[in-house]
């Protein structure tokens, strides 16, 4: 009997749902799941989750607050609703993303880490199920190594570089998610190309760069591979610690019956007998990452999609609840 790729795949590498869809998470029941601002904003215009919806709205009316304050607390309610749904149809852990206008903010965003992880205590959940989710700039990798050191496991996401992975490790974080199929978008854009081979394809290539950077060196973050655009992506990284993937391709994985080989294995890689690399300090971060234009445009262009994303969001609550946006002066 012939297994389907994804069957195969499993075998592998943690298959990981990027959705907010519970229907589709209910489908495929992976281990982990992952949500964005993006995800949830989709989520929220399903008309079955209309319940959710007014749930968080009257939870957050109940807390006193009014106007802004309203929404966008009813917005991390709505975030951690999701989230304590989908941990209802997962064993492992959900990924629940901090407000990416936070990103240059630490101090704000380790508050609003455990505000996220005080709503989903009230809602019975073990924080150890919580992956809070930051993009990997300076500030949001600082945050993350202030919340790991009092046991709160971060998933640092939006990471384009090896130097994000470096000062990620640096700072002893759970997991990254490093981002494929955008890498790939910008490096068709500026060499205008169609597409790459696989064995070319520059998303693949720098995820297997972090692998091997990882193993060789004996950083024991997770790496969970992100942002796939093709099953053959998905695929050219089989073996990497987690893969986090879209539910289309889920189901395209599912139809497919090649045999899957691994393409990443710590068994593999050489560990490094070399002294450890030196810690990245905040200046030599943000040099690389200047120096690295891809890098720089994708985090940013990101944390931009992200902040967006939150704000269609914001309007769809008050369209369905009739707040008025407060005047800004």
């Amino acid at each position: 009997m012939t297994h389907s790729a994804l069957t195969q795949l499993k075998n592998l590498t943690t298959i990981v749902a990027d959705s907010s869809d519970l229907t589709a998470i209910e489908k495929f029941r992976p281990l982990d799941a992952t949500t964005n601002p993006s995800l949830i904003t989709a989520a929220a215009n399903q008309p079955e989750n209309m319940a959710l919806i007014e749930a968080a709205y009257l939870q957050a009316q109940q807390e006193g607050l009014q106007h802004d304050a309203l929404i966008e607390r009813t917005i991390d309610i709505l975030t951690v609703k999701f989230g304590a749904e989908i941990l209802k149809l997962v064993e492992g852990r959900v990924s629940t993303e901090v407000d990416a206008a936070l990103s240059y903010d630490t101090e704000a965003t380790i508050s609003k880490a455990k505000e996220l992880l005080a709503l989903y205590a009230q809602y019975g959940v073990d924080q150890n199920r919580i992956l809070i989710k930051i993009a990997s700039t300076w500030e949001g990798i600082q945050a993350a190594k202030v919340l790991e050191a009092e046991g709160i496991h971060c998933n640092l996401t939006l990471l384009f570089g090896l130097h994000q992975a470096q000062a990620c490790a640096d700072a002893n974080v759970t997991l990254i998610s490093p981002f494929v199929g955008r890498i790939l978008d910008w490096y068709k854009k500026a060499e205008n190309v169609d597409s790459y081979p696989i064995e070319k394809d520059p998303g693949v290539l720098s995820v297997k760069q972090i692998y091997h950077y990882y193993k060789q060196h004996g950083i024991r973050t997770e790496i969970m591979g992100a942002s796939f655009r093709s099953v053959d992506q998905v695929l050219g990284l089989a073996g990497c610690d987690l893969l986090t993937v879209s539910p289309n391709l889920l189901d395209a994985l599912a139809q497919d019956q090649r045999t899957v080989e691994a393409q990443l294995s710590a068994d593999h890689t050489h560990p490094h007998t070399e002294h450890p690399i030196s810690p990245l300090t905040e200046t030599g971060f943000k040099a690389q990452l200047e120096k690295d234009l891809m890098s720089f445009q994708l985090l940013q262009g990101g944390i931009d999609g992200f902040i967006k994303a939150r704000e269609q969001l914001s309007q769809l609550l008050r369209q369905a609840f009739g707040e008025s946006q407060e005047i800004k002066a």
